[in-house]
């Protein structure tokens, strides 16, 4: 078993071997918590999310990091703009997004460190810098010296001279424009921390090359995040860790955007699709199989038919899961072992459409043996479904999402009671051979959105696609 991943290092898909045996160190870039997430921020950790746990069944103990930027030029302009402290900004879209991770049903981070808890592990890496010659203060800001590191753009493969840097207000005092802050100088009304060059707070780059060094040492296996973040971000980490003495990330893996009308999705453009009213119209489940199951590397173009298309293909899945179940009269447990086709997938660069390809041939396969009423063998196909859908968070007979998160069993029993009051009407007429009435009945309840399928134990009804 060797599992292999596309490193944007590299430019090409490499055998995985983890730092140490048995173990996966992961840093992903989080958010930055100026606003609720959209669609396109979860999509991100859905994906390493899914990296995660493919780790985890082939038996790696897996470290998994995930930092929250809660200080930040926009999140600032915010505050300005709204009179609303930062802090509370920061904190209430924080809990947003942890609620947008959750009701996907991602795993927590191992942890979730913030950048305003570790000034003091930023204020060290600085020092470092400027005494080894990486790094120098100017204005009361700290600039890294982007010609002091060799190794610099080798990951996003650009040439120094025609790099052109983002620049923020207030850097003054560059040796270099293509120089990036590593620390920026306090402006009145804003909040600052004290170092030896003065007051002020971090840059962007910083806090996660200081993380990761804390939580995971001086090297680790994994650094993740969207592909937006190769240059400037990804690029700077490497710059500040690797001129502090740090190996940093062995391998870089990079998502691909959600975008909407070619564009990526972002708040600035004014396209996003916030979670929180997503999961109105949207079950999390569904919303879920729509974002995490298209490759990770690839772009998803946001549009409501494809969400359906998603819907329908996650219904077939759901339907013969619950008439297996039925059919075996009892739950029915995952596989020990996912088939070796849905395995091989996954290894290589976890390819989650060729793994759901596996699924839905089996699938298949399930339905084949209920026809022929081969209960023995539909059972079977069923806990493989189970174990490869558990792998990729989508098992919907799990407790993650058959506690009622996701399903609304709050409800569920009030509409089955409603919908069972309307079926001994329609068996009625159908007992008095009364067939126009019958099927007028089972009509209109298809029009409301509910498929009513006739069994041998008796009519059974589940919520057909939109």
């Amino acid at each position: 078993m060797t599992i292999r991943l596309y490193d944007t290092s590299a430019r090409q898909i490499r055998d995985f071997t983890p730092l140490r045996p048995g173990c996966v160190s992961i840093y992903l870039c989080g958010a930055t918590v100026q606003a609720a997430p959209h669609i396109g921020h979860v999509r991100s950790y859905l994906d390493f999310d899914i990296l995660r746990r493919w780790l985890t069944y082939r038996g790696y103990d897996v470290t998994f990091i995930r930092n929250v930027t809660d200080i930040d030029d926009k999140i600032l302009v915010k505050s300005e703009e709204t009179g609303e402290p930062w802090w509370s900004i920061g904190y209430r879209n924080e809990r947003a997004f942890n609620f947008g991770y959750d009701v996907l049903g991602c795993l927590r981070p191992t942890y979730e460190p913030r950048a305003t808890g570790h000034i003091p592990e930023m204020v060290d890496m600085m020092r470092v810098l400027i005494e080894r010659g990486h790094a120098y203060a100017a204005d009361g800001n700290v600039y890294f010296d982007v010609k002091s590191f060799p190794g610099y753009l080798q990951l996003s493969n650009q040439e120094l001279d025609n790099l052109r840097q983002p620049e923020g207000e207030g850097e003054t005092g560059k040796r270099d424009p293509r120089d990036f802050a590593m620390w920026k100088a306090a402006k009145p009304g804003e909040p600052s921390w004290e170092t030896p060059w003065g007051p002020g707070r971090p840059g962007w780059h910083l806090e996660c090359s200081a993380m990761a060094h804390k939580y995971l040492g001086t090297a680790f296996d994994i650094h993740g995040g969207g592909v937006d973040l190769v240059f400037p971000h990804h690029e700077n980490e490497i710059a500040q860790a690797k001129a502090y003495g740090d190996d940093f990330a062995a391998y870089w893996v990079h998502n691909g955007w959600v975008t909407m009308s070619g564009e990526k999705m972002s708040k600035s453009l004014g396209n996003s699709v916030l979670v929180s009213e997503m999961v109105k119209t949207w079950r999390p489940i569904v919303l879920r199989y729509y974002l995490g199951t298209p490759h990770y590397r690839s772009m998803i173009e946001y549009s409501e038919e494809a969400l359906r298309e998603a819907e329908s293909a996650f219904a077939r899945i759901e339907g013969f899961m619950q008439r297996v179940v039925e059919k075996a009269g009892g739950p029915v447990n995952p596989a020990p072992e996912v088939p070796p086709a849905f395995a091989e997938a996954m290894d290589d660069d976890l390819g989650v459409p060729q793994a759901l390809a596996v699924v839905h041939t089996t699938v298949r396969q399930g339905n084949s043996a209920l026809t022929a009423d081969d209960k023995e063998a539909a059972v079977a196909r069923l806990a493989e479904v189970r174990a490869m859908l558990g792998v990729l968070g989508l098992d919907p007979l799990d407790e993650q999402w058959a506690g009622g998160a996701d399903r609304g069993e709050d409800l569920h029993g009030v509409v089955d009671s409603l919908v069972r009051l309307v079926l001994d009407q329609r068996q009625a007429a159908r007992t008095r051979k009364d067939y126009a009435t019958a099927d007028g009945i089972r009509d209109e309840l298809q029009q409301s959105g509910l498929v009513i399928e006739d069994t041998p134990s008796g009519p059974r009804w589940e919520l057909g696609p939109r």
